[in-house]
């Protein structure tokens, strides 16, 4: 082989390398702004104290028509961010809603006490929602029918104080251990980026779309979510 045609390939793959690199830069740039269009016209996002401070406003001129707010983890932590990002979320006169990621590893009692006791009980609120998955700092898994008891006390006890059915968030994983949304007979909230889901036993009333969303407000990506019209 010649020098020639040896630099001839060597620039062919350098070129073919950069396209690829081009198109999956293009790829990510358009998945950190994706969201599903029509029918879905009620969208919205849920954070945690993780994405940081939220300019609100900022966030509804995105497009935002409402926003859950992680408010309890488990059976004693409080999102540090809850209390500004709710009475933020009301100013703008976006909806708003309540979120507690369930814990396998805690007394669900416990985990009722502690939504219950940092979440104000509001008539304008979306139902509380809670969040079914398996999380890194709990390894514990109960047999179902343990987890499904516990699910109904702690619903029992958040509906009491809250007057209204709680929403079910619950991932593929969860679901195929647990069978959630076959045994509990609430709105289920779906995740599953891009493509609908259809992993739940009834239909999903809300879906998260979107996980790595970037929009104005907002420093770090956020979950986005819409309503099944």
């Amino acid at each position: 082989m010649t020098v020639r045609r040896l630099g001839r390939l060597v620039a062919l793959f350098a070129g073919v390398a950069v396209a690829l690199g081009l198109g999956a830069i293009g790829a990510w740039v358009y998945a950190m702004g994706w969201k599903p269009g029509a029918p879905y016209t009620f969208q919205g996002i849920d954070v945690s104290a993780v994405n940081g401070p939220v300019d609100w406003w900022a966030v509804k001129r995105s497009g935002a028509d409402f926003a859950y707010l992680r408010a309890t983890v488990g059976a004693d932590r409080r999102d540090t961010r809850f209390e500004e990002n709710w009475a933020a979320v009301a100013e703008t006169g976006m909806r708003r809603g309540a979120l507690h990621r369930y814990s396998l590893c805690k007394p669900a009692v416990d985990q009722a006490n502690n939504f219950n006791t940092t979440v104000p009980r509001a008539d304008d609120a979306l139902p509380a929602a809670v969040v079914l998955d398996f999380a890194a700092d709990c390894t514990a898994r109960p047999a179902p029918a343990a987890v499904l008891a516990g699910l109904r006390q702690y619903l029992e006890m958040v509906e009491a104080h809250t007057g209204k059915p709680v929403l079910i968030k619950v991932t593929r994983p969860f679901e195929s251990a647990y069978g959630v949304t076959a045994a509990l007979p609430r709105g289920v909230w779906a995740v599953q980026n891009y493509l609908a889901p259809d992993y739940p036993a009834r239909s999903w009333r809300m879906w998260q779309a979107n996980a790595e969303r970037r929009i104005e407000g907002v420093e770090t990506p956020v979950h986005w979510d819409v309503v099944r019209p």
